[in-house]
């Protein structure tokens, strides 16, 4: 996970939404997720991005929401997901996004599509 912590920055990221109820099961990935990209570290990538924590009290599922600045939006639902799954989905989403503005494609033959 460690290796996916050090891919992680919010360079196109314009918003993220980290919703969940913290008295059901399966909330630990999404809170873990919630705990990566509020770090100062990650955070400090891109300072306009704004990081919401929705805490409720009424038993609905866990959901991050990702709005990239393109418009682009990544909706991850926590509660079969683990935290690498979550981070590396959201790890490959920003990379695509980065490759696509920079006008950068990936390598062919590399087994990224």
């Amino acid at each position: 996970m460690a290796a996916v912590l050090a891919r992680l920055g919010l360079r196109s990221v314009k918003e993220i939404r980290v919703q969940f109820c913290p008295f059901e099961k399966n909330v630990e990935s999404t809170r873990t997720f919630l705990q990566a990209v509020s770090s100062e570290k990650v955070r400090s990538t891109n300072l306009k991005c704004s990081v919401i924590a929705d805490v409720r009290h009424n038993g609905s599922e866990p959901c991050v929401d990702v709005l990239f600045g393109d418009g682009h939006r990544l909706i991850m639902r926590g509660f079969h997901l683990t935290a690498r799954e979550m981070l590396t989905a959201f790890a490959s989403q920003i990379q695509a996004r980065s490759a696509a503005g920079s006008g950068d494609q990936p390598a062919a033959g590399t087994g990224r599509d």
